[in-house]
């Protein structure tokens, strides 16, 4: 399956309204996030996001879901497609020759806590030859499917693993990629264009930021002298985040999203948002 191809597609129960609209959601436990693309334009036209201050049930992110669709009026429009995007801890990479969908669990409890009753998805990132197995939250599927019909999802780390290779095709050097969320980030290490390593950790303060992004560059042996570090996501030079970075990392730069699309109300920065905008 290619990334966001999903069985639910097949059934397919009602067909989509032909409109010139697409939606698509990112859901995390911490809250969510929406962007609607003008198809026909090839604008944005809606970006929005909605935080909650403590950590949701996937009970709780459903009800919070249901809620904005009710209440924000950009929501309630007919979409062409729809996009689900889950942010979470309950995913790893496996080589795809090394992959076999009868071992789904496998190679998830060895890195993450899952249960037995989890259903199990994957994407296939072909760009790599490798496979995101991954847990979505199997109640917001059902109530995206019956509100829309037939519908793809993904994970975040599928996308934005994806993108980062694409970026980094022709590169001869290492990169370390850090993906900034309000309490947590993820990390892609690329060298040549291949991927190295990929990792998400949760942090409450700014040396938990900077320890976790220090021993991944000591366990992969990379000098912080001389690795080009790129920040995506939500960060500012003037973040604490930054400034505890900078004591450490000589050479840091803000990554770009390949997107070209035009904004009604433009993202905070070139590189925020890289995942939600490039999921189209």
């Amino acid at each position: 399956m290619e990334i966001g191809q999903k069985p639910m597609e097949i059934a397919n129960k009602t067909e989509h309204k032909l409109t010139n609209q697409d939606l698509s959601i990112q859901v995390s436990l911490n809250g969510l996030s929406f962007c609607i693309l003008n198809t026909d334009k090839k604008t944005i036209s809606y970006l929005k996001h909605f935080e909650k201050d403590k950590k949701l049930s996937p009970f709780e992110a459903l009800d919070f879901l249901k809620h904005l669709f009710n209440t924000e009026t950009a929501l309630q429009s007919t979409f062409n497609k729809v996009h689900v995007i889950y942010v979470n801890e309950l995913a790893t990479i496996v080589p795809k020759p090394l992959f076999d969908e009868a071992h789904l669990a496998d190679y998830l409890k060895f890195n993450s806590k899952i249960l037995k009753s989890d259903f199990i998805a994957f994407d296939t990132l072909e760009i790599n030859d490798s496979v995101s197995v991954y847990v979505p939250y199997v109640n917001i599927n059902n109530y995206i499917y019956d509100t829309f019909g037939a519908f793809t999802y993904s994970h975040f780390s599928s996308i934005l693993i994806d993108k980062i290779l694409q970026i980094e095709k022709h590169e001869e050097d290492a990169k370390l990629y850090i993906n900034v969320s309000k309490d947590h980030f993820e990390i892609v290490v690329t060298n040549k264009g291949k991927l190295i390593l990929y990792n998400t950790f949760d942090y409450s303060t700014k040396e938990d930021f900077i320890y976790y992004i220090l021993f991944t560059i000591e366990q992969l042996k990379l000098n912080p002298e001389t690795i080009k570090l790129m920040l995506l996501g939500d960060i500012e030079k003037d973040s604490n985040l930054y400034k505890m970075l900078y004591k450490y990392i000589r050479h840091i730069h803000f990554g770009k999203r390949l997107d070209t699309y035009h904004y009604i109300h433009k993202p905070k920065s070139n590189y925020s948002d890289f995942v939600l905008i490039q999921s189209f």
